[in-house]
């Protein structure tokens, strides 16, 4: 089951390669993903110096029954994602070619866990945009025509 999506990125960025990690959350940061109060529009992922993923400027809303215990919280705090070294070593070396970068593209729930599909992701230019939204209308076309 979907809980987000981030259309922009499959619009902004052409995906080569995709990773499912998990996402450390608190409790109540559980219950309003869930809740379907989280956004990846902003969000991207990167790797630090400890070779640890990580996922910035997710937003989360603030679950509103635990508003009284969260009093300092912040929306858009960095997140771990749980990958194996494996993994993270493979990201770290396809991330060393000029113009890639981890994009979030979707959080999902996988046997009640809520997981993230992280997509390698090479930024298309302004024509691969406008050459995309033509490609798509003329299949929208071509199945009217179709079905007709």
């Amino acid at each position: 089951m979907s809980l987000a999506n981030n259309k922009i990125a499959y619009h902004n960025y052409e995906i080569s390669d995709t990773f499912v990690a998990g996402v450390v959350l608190s409790g109540p940061e559980v219950k309003a993903a869930k809740a379907g109060q989280i956004d990846l529009k902003g969000a991207y992922a990167a790797i630090n110096n400890q070779n640890e993923a990580w996922l910035y400027n997710c937003y989360v809303a603030a679950y509103k029954p635990a508003k009284v215990l969260q009093k300092d919280y912040d929306p858009n705090q960095p997140r771990k994602l749980l990958l194996t070294k494996k993994e993270i070593n493979s990201l770290i070396g396809k991330q060393k070619e000029k113009g890639t970068s981890l994009v979030p593209v979707e959080i999902f729930l996988a046997h009640n866990l809520i997981k993230i599909k992280i997509g390698l992701g090479r930024g298309k230019k302004n024509f691969d945009k406008r050459e995309a939204i033509k490609k798509r209308d003329f299949e929208r076309r071509k199945q009217k025509i179709l079905k007709d």
